[in-house]
């Protein structure tokens, strides 16, 4: 199924690919992903496997650090999974990482969905000028706060869809796989504390939350791009 799941992203994120095209592929991806993770949890069910919670360190790369590590929060949370987020000062400056916290179903979805959503941000990004007046990097941050808050709600949007035909007993399932994820993240860090509301000062966060909100999760229409960085 994952395999299935890259070979969608790779066709949705090819430049040659129309953004009609990357639209529809983009949306199998995120349902596929979606319904794996609990199809899965399912399968364990009723195999009676013990459940076992594993997490993943997703080292980021600058520019706009702590802007990808709210991105991948949301794609996390989506997929049944807890992230933390880690910052320590290096000598060639800030470091972030995010440990990902989850069934190695959900995880996997995770990383996957984060790598294609961080391109398509920076094509769509990369396609909006800076405003006049505007420095370009607090500007850009905005935006992609923007751009994750919309992801935030598209997600929510399908799993309110995925929901709806729910067999008997699958919120149950899901919600012990939950509490075994809270449960390990406890463990590793008990004393974690939730990070202050930053204050942005660009005023890019309505352009970005456009990009987000062209549509749902079912035809969204995010721009894809090549697979590299955001630059600044």
């Amino acid at each position: 199924m994952l395999d299935k799941v890259r070979k969608l992203l790779a066709k949705a994120e090819d430049p040659a690919c129309t953004p009609e095209e990357a639209e529809a592929l983009t949306a199998k991806a995120l349902a596929l992903v979606a319904k794996y993770g609990i199809d899965q949890a399912l399968l364990d069910a009723r195999e009676e496997r013990a459940p076992v919670v594993g997490n993943r360190l997703v080292e980021l790369s600058a520019p706009y650090l702590r802007e990808k590590a709210y991105l991948l929060h949301v794609v996390a949370a989506a997929l049944r999974c807890r992230s933390i987020r880690l910052e320590r000062r290096a000598a060639d400056g800030l470091r972030v990482s995010v440990h990902l916290f989850g069934f190695e179903s959900d995880v996997a979805g995770a990383e996957l969905l984060f790598a294609s959503l961080l391109v398509q941000a920076a094509r769509g990004l990369l396609r909006e000028p800076v405003p006049a007046g505007e420095q370009p990097a607090a500007w850009r941050r905005s935006w992609l706060v923007g751009f994750g808050a919309a992801i935030a709600h598209r997600f929510e949007a399908a799993a309110a869809r995925l929901s709806e035909p729910e067999a008997p007993g699958t919120a149950l399932v899901l919600a012990d796989r939950e509490h075994a994820v809270d449960l390990a993240v406890q463990e590793q860090y008990p004393n974690v504390r939730t990070g202050r509301r930053r204050r942005l000062s660009g005023g890019g966060f309505d352009a970005g939350s456009a990009a987000g909100h062209q549509a749902d999760l079912g035809g969204a229409r995010v721009a894809t791009a090549s697979r590299s960085e955001l630059t600044g």
